[in-house]
């Protein structure tokens, strides 16, 4: 990638990520994608953003066709490309936005993993005992964390970047901050009330207290590590890949599986749609009518499984 190529991408990339508000996870995905692009681009003789015009980027994703790529990342690559050539044109850096009739074929969905009630409530007891019996503040925090997944259905995000002052243990809410800085207030129920009072009340101060002892201060954070800092993305995935793999089931073993459980559960409930749009922080209704399916799928499989002439 030349040094103007490179320059311009770089000014793209600091204005997805201040003004739009993007996660640093987005912006290594655009990073990536535009890496890609780019380089595909100077090998066949594209040494200016100018040139980059309409057949150029639709050989760059055939070529990534050919390679064996996913629709999903086809068509993620397709994205990134028409937010980067819409944003040249608005900056005028080009006099026509050449991405605007960029087409890639649409990604296929697979179902989330959702999680069954009664299993789920058996590794909650299982957490809650062990969290009993041993009294240590790591077991009381890790509790809380599932606990508080899988009632507010928040991302993981979510869950490490809240501040003690976020949760309101009064009204039984969270104040979280999603994607696009978007804020939004979530309730969770007794269970979890139950946890995160004991986690604050015991686990809490003994891992505030290690931050005392040299390790980074942990400052406003809810959740903290074994060290006193504030807790990672790292450990909360360990954390419920470990919890997943005690449970029946194939699929994602990551925090979203919590999510996606939630959603399914509340819409299996009788939920508004709507309802779950808002408490799952989904700027477009189609995003969560995937729940939708999900719920379907299993009245289906509950049909074929119980019905006498099924």
């Amino acid at each position: 990638m030349s040094v103007a190529l490179d320059r311009v991408v770089d000014d793209y990339l600091a204005h997805v990520r201040t003004e739009r508000g993007y996660s640093e996870h987005t912006v290594a995905a655009y990073r990536s994608d535009l890496a890609d692009l780019l380089g595909f681009a100077e090998e066949h003789g594209v040494a200016s953003v100018a040139d980059i015009d309409l057949p150029v980027l639709r050989d760059w994703l055939w070529a990534a066709t050919e390679r064996g790529l996913a629709r999903a990342t086809i068509a993620r690559r397709a994205a990134s490309a028409r937010g980067f050539t819409a944003w040249m044109t608005r900056r005028g850096l080009v006099p026509v936005d050449q991405g605007a009739r960029l087409r890639a074929p649409r990604a296929q969905r697979a179902l989330p993993r959702v999680v069954a009630a009664p299993a789920l409530d058996e590794a909650l007891a299982r957490l809650e005992a062990r969290a009993v019996s041993t009294h240590e503040p790591v077991d009381e925090r890790d509790v809380a964390i599932i606990e508080l997944l899988y009632a507010s259905a928040l991302r993981v995000s979510e869950l490490v970047g809240l501040d003690v002052a976020d949760v309101d243990r009064r009204r039984r809410t969270v104040r979280v901050v999603g994607k696009g800085s978007k804020e939004r207030i979530v309730p969770y129920g007794a269970p979890a009330a139950r946890a995160l009072d004991r986690y604050l009340e015991q686990g809490r101060p003994t891992l505030a207290a290690r931050a005392a002892e040299g390790a980074r201060p942990s400052g406003s954070a809810f959740f903290l590590g074994v060290k006193g800092a504030r807790l990672g993305t790292r450990s909360v995935y360990r954390l419920v890949a470990g919890v997943l793999a005690e449970i029946p089931g194939s699929g994602p073993s990551g925090p979203h599986t919590f999510r996606h459980t939630a959603a399914t559960h509340l819409l299996d409930g009788g939920a508004d749609l709507r309802a779950v749009q808002e408490f799952l922080g989904h700027a477009s209704l189609g995003t969560t009518q995937i729940y939708t399916h999900v719920s379907a799928e299993r009245l289906k499989e509950s049909y074929r499984t119980a019905h006498p002439r099924a």
